[in-house]
């Protein structure tokens, strides 16, 4: 469920049905909320549709918050599918079969002075590989 404009938005039947091959058991985002999904252990197979903005979120927390949580839940031998936003170079690339890597947060420098800026900048490394 997300909320956009003032309305909230399900997921319409046809796409969750792509993910029938995971046994899902939980959804700590569920609509209408009853409780906050953060504050409590999840199921074994956890269907993860945060809200997409934290100004939405129960106590402001947004997609970040339940990636760390779904992280957290990973050490603890729990599984998720997170539906999140993205770009849509993102998917494309991942359509196109590419690695990521993440290459942390980078402070570029600035071209004159080679400065590092002020704020670093989560990167993420897309790798595509030429077919031979």
């Amino acid at each position: 469920m997300n909320h956009v404009g003032g309305r909230y938005w399900l997921m319409p039947p046809e796409e969750l049905a792509k993910l029938k091959e995971f046994p899902f058991d939980f959804d700590p985002c569920p609509y209408p909320a009853t409780f906050n999904g953060l504050q409590m252990d999840w199921g074994n197979w956890n269907f993860v549709n945060p809200p997409f903005r934290r100004a939405d979120g129960i106590d402001g927390a947004g997609p970040t918050a339940f990636v760390r949580k779904a992280i957290e839940q990973q050490h603890k031998g729990k599984s998720s599918v997170l539906i999140l936003p993205t770009q849509s170079y993102v998917n494309l690339l991942l359509e196109a079969g590419a690695e990521l890597r993440s290459m942390g947060r980078i402070r570029w420098l600035e071209v004159d002075t080679k400065e590092p800026m002020p704020g670093p900048s989560p990167i993420t490394a897309f790798i595509l590989r030429g077919f031979a």
